[in-house]
């Protein structure tokens, strides 16, 4: 029997989220109703209010969230219900030519829910990334749910879900960040602090902050950065030479999506050396680069989907680092706040006052 449950939609671009309640079915086969305890505001979600996604409103906001189990439907069995699972927006199908050659956290054919939540009226919700978890209770493909060590609070388990596994991932799962690399972060909000974090947990010898606001560099510290530089008022790229003995440094992740800040990043890596983009740019954007340069400079430019994380091998093993007091997850909760106030968290996300605004259901 379907349930009717508060969540937050957003109906047009550009208009204010609001909370409503909309209609949750029972799960068919290979799909599962989660109660969500608690969900990160994502600047992803920004972009979906922002039609920077797609036009297909209304929108059922929120995919960085952790929660328990209600109900399975037929098919089932990685998941059961009561189990305490992080959501992710990749379940792997398993099947695809980079599944079949082992490379499951390229996964070219990840799936969502077959059913849609809708408005009381039947309107169809699209959600947010294929999760809409802005919500007491979301409608999800099962192997979107992954289970995890449920010692561990809602609140911090759900940053897996989305910005703290891309950061993290960007720079240990693509950028291959090693003992005592030296590293350079541009920009350091909540996916590059966690690119920060994780250079560190990965042993790198130097980390080097880059933004233009210091109170995110100040934070970037607190997380593992060696060094800062503010690239308001200093050159970024001389700047990441000069602490790297005029080299560069061998991983660079750039955290903003900009073609500017892509461009220091090229510039700023070591010869052979390695620039993760996990930024996410929007449409009109274009980069121009002297092919000689790409060529001439050698190593490797990646894209970071996801954190290139596998969330069945990745989310486990990080929660258990977390537990064992290895990886502060606690350091990206700014505040905790109620369902209806997620516009206002969109508004100090704008103004760079969070690095993480949580709902708490």
């Amino acid at each position: 029997m379907s349930q009717q449950v508060k969540a937050v939609i957003a109906r047009a671009k550009g208009a204010p989220v609001e909370v409503t309640t909309i209609v949750v079915p029972d799960p068919g086969p290979g799909e599962a109703v989660v109660k969500v305890q608690a969900c990160g505001v994502c600047h992803t979600d920004l972009h979906y209010r922002e039609g920077g996604i797609n036009d297909e409103f209304p929108f059922l906001l929120g995919h960085e969230a952790a929660g328990v189990v209600e109900s399975v439907g037929e098919g089932v069995t990685e998941v059961a219900p009561g189990d305490f699972v992080v959501l992710n927006w990749r379940a792997v199908c398993g099947q695809c030519r980079s599944c079949r050659r082992g490379r499951p956290q390229y996964c070219f054919a990840t799936h969502n829910a077959k059913q849609k939540m809708t408005l009381l009226d039947g309107t169809e919700l699209s959600p947010a990334l294929g999760i809409g978890a802005f919500a007491e209770k979301t409608l999800v493909a099962a192997g979107q749910c992954t289970k995890v060590d449920p010692a561990a609070s809602p609140a911090v388990a759900g940053l897996l879900g989305c910005g703290v596994m891309a950061g993290l991932g960007a720079a240990i799962n693509t950028g291959g960040v090693g003992r005592g690399d030296s590293v350079a972060v541009i920009g350091c909000g909540g996916v590059g602090g966690a690119a920060v974090m994780g250079s560190r947990l990965a042993g790198a010898a130097k980390i080097i902050a880059v933004d233009i606001d210091d109170r995110k560099l100040e934070t970037a510290r607190r997380l593992g950065a060696t060094h800062t530089v503010n690239s308001r008022t200093t050159d970024p790229v001389e700047a990441i030479r000069e602490l790297t003995d005029g080299n560069g440094a061998d991983v660079v992740v750039e955290a903003v999506g900009r073609p500017e800040t892509y461009k220091q990043a090229f510039y700023a890596r070591d010869l052979a050396g390695t620039v993760v983009l996990v930024g996410v740019p929007t449409p009109e954007m274009t980069l121009e680069l002297p092919l000689l340069d790409v060529f001439g400079r050698g190593g490797a430019l990646k894209s970071s989907w996801y954190g290139d994380c596998l969330p069945s091998r990745d989310f486990p093993l990080l929660i258990d680092l977390h537990l064992q007091g290895r990886l502060d997850l606690d350091a990206f909760v700014t505040e905790t706040i109620e369902l209806d106030a997620v516009e206002q968290a969109f508004e100090r996300m704008h103004h760079g006052d969070v690095l993480r605004s949580v709902v708490i259901l």
